[in-house]
């Protein structure tokens, strides 16, 4: 697998979800809170996200288990989908709690736990970290 114009528009809204996401987080939290900083960065993530779901259709996996090309991690597409719309659908019911619990459990699972496995040694981005940066493998 090499890195296609596909796959660096999916890395890089990837990235930019994984760094923008805890500022929207943070700037809800606290005593000084800054809702217009928490606005822009949540609808930049949000953007990001659907960027990195939607373009993550189209890329396929032959080499793990999967059927299609599309790998177990592949689940999470639809996941990011349901949840990005349940999350504005809690903001419009006014049940902040729920916008917020969805929200992290998102950014938890979507940004940090799929980040983990895509570095795993078998896809491409562990090769290229642990085997062309690091050259551990």
């Amino acid at each position: 697998m090499q890195l296609t114009p596909l796959i660096a528009v999916h890395l890089t809204a990837a990235l930019g979800a994984l760094v923008t996401g805890p500022v929207a987080l943070w700037a809800r939290k606290g005593r000084l809170q800054r809702p217009k900083l928490h606005r822009a960065f949540g609808y930049a993530w949000v953007t990001l996200m659907l960027i990195t779901a939607v373009s993550a259709l189209f890329i396929r996996d032959f080499q793990l288990p999967n059927l299609g090309g599309y790998t177990p991690i592949h689940l999470l597409i639809p996941l990011t989908l349901v949840s990005l719309v349940g999350a504005f659908v809690f903001l419009a019911q006014g049940n902040i709690a729920a916008h917020r619990k969805t929200m992290q459990t998102l950014y938890v699972s979507a940004c940090l736990v799929a980040g983990g496995f895509t570095l795993l040694p078998g896809r491409y981005l562990g090769q290229l970290v642990w085997g062309q940066w690091f050259g551990l493998l």
